[in-house]
C-alpha cells in the first residue's frame, strides 16, 4: 500500500535566525524555497530513523511567514541598502577571520508539513510525533539559519479531515504561492506589444517601476508610477530550483563538493514568479499551497505546488533556465 497525506503537522511561529537571505545571484530578501523543502526532506530522513516513525514519511510543506527582517543597513535615506557583513569565528590565534560576504535575515515563519503514512495515526502516535519534531527541529538549520524558538502552540497535528482549521491558524501570516499562471500571462502581454521580449525580460520589469511624466491641463508636469504587476497582487521574483549543465560525477569525483558520499553535478539557478497572499484566500484550495520537490531526465531540479502524483502527464510551469 502506497504511503497517503493522513494529516498536518503544523509549526506555530518558528523563529530562525542569520537564514540566508541571498537566494540566488539575482535575487536576495528572503530564503530560496529550496532551504524550506531541504530543511523538511533532512527533517524527514531524522524522523524515520526513529523506529516509532520508521512507517511515516514528511511530503510537502506550505510555507507562512510572519515576519521577515534582513540584516541590513544604509548610510543615509539617499544611498542603497547594503547587507550587515561579520568576520567570525575568530581564528586559531585569536584574529579576526576574512570578510565573506553573505547576507542574512531573521525569520517568524509557521510550516505546514504533510505526513504521510498507509494509516491513520493513532493519537498516541500523533501526540509522539509533535514531541519529536518540537525538538527535532532544534537540532538542524533552516535555510541556514538556527532555530531560536517556537510558538506558544509549539507542534500540532491536524488529521487530513480538519484540514480546513489550518487557515485561522495560520492567520495573520503570508503564504508563498506559486505565480505561474501570471507569469504566463504576464509574459503573453508583453509579447502582444513588442514580440522580440523575451521571459527574462518580464521577469525583470516585475522589479522595475516606471515613473512617468505627464502635463495637466495647466502645462504642469505630474509624475505617476506604473508596474507591469499593477493588478496581479504581491508578485515577487523567487528561484525555483537548478538546471543541470554537465553530466553526472560519481561520488568523490568532483573536488571540493560540501559532500562525497554523493553523485554530484554542475548546475544553474533557474527561476519563476511568487505571490504572496493571505490564507484566507486558500479556503478552498488549500491543497495547491504545498511545496513539493521535483526533478525530471533532463537534469531538471526544482520546487512545485503541483501535485505531481496526479498530474504527472499534464505538468506544466512557466520559468526561466
Amino acid at each position: 500500500m502506497s504511503k497517503r497525506v493522513v494529516g498536518y503537522a503544523l509549526l506555530h511561529k518558528v523563529v530562525i535566525n542569520n537564514a540566508n537571505a541571498i537566494s540566488s545571484p539575482i535575487t536576495f530578501g528572503f530564503p530560496a524555497g529550496t532551504g524550506f523543502t531541504g530543511a523538511i526532506h533532512a527533517l524527514s530522513r531524522t524522523m524515520m530513523a526513529d523506529e516509532r516513525f520508521a512507517n511515516l514519511s514528511l511530503g510537502g510543506v506550505l510555507l507562512a511567514c510572519f515576519d521577515c527582517t534582513p540584516k541590513i543597513y544604509r548610510e543615509s535615506p539617499y544611498r542603497d541598502y547594503t547587507f550587515n557583513q561579520t568576520r567570525n569565528p575568530l581564528k586559531k590565534d585569536g584574529s579576526t577571520a576574512s570578510i565573506v560576504e553573505e547576507g542574512k535575515c531573521n525569520l517568524v515563519m509557521s510550516f505546514v508539513i504533510e505526513v504521510l503514512a498507509d494509516d491513520l495515526l493513532s493519537q498516541e502516535l500523533s501526540q509522539s510525533l509533535c514531541q519529536f519534531l518540537s525538538q527535532a527541529i532544534f537540532r538542524q538549520r533552516v535555510a541556514g539559519g538556527s532555530v531560536m524558538g517556537i510558538g506558544k502552540r509549539g507542534v500540532q497535528y491536524i488529521s487530513s479531515v480538519h484540514k480546513d482549521e489550518i487557515i485561522a491558524l495560520l492567520m495573520p501570516a503570508f503564504v508563498l504561492m506559486d505565480a505561474s499562471d501570471e507569469f504566463g500571462q504576464l509574459i503573453d502581454n508583453a509579447k502582444s506589444k513588442n514580440p522580440s521580449v523575451t521571459s527574462l525580460d518580464v521577469l525583470l520589469d516585475v522589479c522595475t517601476l516606471h515613473h512617468i511624466p505627464e502635463l495637466d491641463k495647466d502645462g504642469n508636469t505630474k509624475w505617476h508610477t506604473e508596474s507591469i504587476k499593477t493588478g496581479h497582487g504581491w508578485l515577487v521574483p523567487m528561484p525555483i530550483g537548478y538546471q543541470a549543465i554537465s553530466e553526472i560525477f560519481q561520488a568523490g569525483k568532483m573536488a571540493n563538493v560540501r559532500n562525497l558520499e554523493y553523485p554530484s553535478q554542475y548546475v544553474e539557478a533557474i527561476y519563476g514568479l511568487g505571490k504572496w497572499v493571505y490564507p484566507h484566500h486558500l479556503k478552498d484550495n488549500i491543497d495547491t499551497a504545498f511545496w513539493r520537490q521535483a526533478y525530471d531526465e533532463t537534469g531538471l531540479y526544482f520546487i512545485t505546488q503541483a501535485n505531481l502524483d496526479k498530474q504527472q502527464n499534464t505538468l506544466s510551469w512557466q520559468f526561466l533556465k
